[in-house]
């Protein structure tokens, strides 16, 4: 593969990510969801213990969200590793900000905002005759890891 080849690969696998962000936190359900293949797995940061099978159960579980809470998933330090012209698997490391939406849909009320929470998502990427997509997407809290420590890995 030639590099410039998997530059446009690592490129269009972070704008995949990112723009899921913005989908989610603007609540678009049905294209956030559409940048899954019709097979994907899929955890949630909130949730990592639910293992969501397929584009349609996982548009079911965004769709479960709240209507009255808004968020902002701030998204870093993406690292993209090319597998194959086909193929690759990303990290991000995510900030969720949340409070309480307002019934106009605006900006929340500071007083009302959540702590917020670090968390992690561990990607598999496809390309697809509709372009890259999350065969993977893998999210956890990166609170919760602190907090339930591997054996082994035991903080000090």
């Amino acid at each position: 593969m030639r590099e410039s080849q998997r530059v446009l690969i690592v490129e269009a696998c972070r704008a995949l990510i990112y723009r899921y962000a913005y989908l989610n936190d603007e609540r678009n359900f049905e294209a956030a969801a559409d940048l899954f293949t019709e097979d994907a797995v899929y955890r949630r940061p909130s949730a990592p213990e639910v293992l969501i099978r397929g584009r349609e159960a996982i548009l079911a579980s965004l769709r479960s969200r709240p209507a009255v809470v808004a968020t902002f998933h701030l998204c870093s330090d993406v690292l993209v590793e090319v597998d194959s012209p086909r193929r690759a698997r990303a990290r991000t490391r995510l900030l969720l900000l949340a409070g309480a939406r307002p019934p106009d849909g605006g900006t929340p009320d500071p007083a009302t905002l959540k702590a917020p929470l670090p968390g992690t998502f561990r990607d598999e990427l496809t390309l697809t005759a509709g372009g890259w997509k999350f065969s993977q997407r893998i999210g956890g809290l990166w609170l919760a890891n602190l907090a339930d420590p591997q054996p082994g890995n035991a903080t000090p």
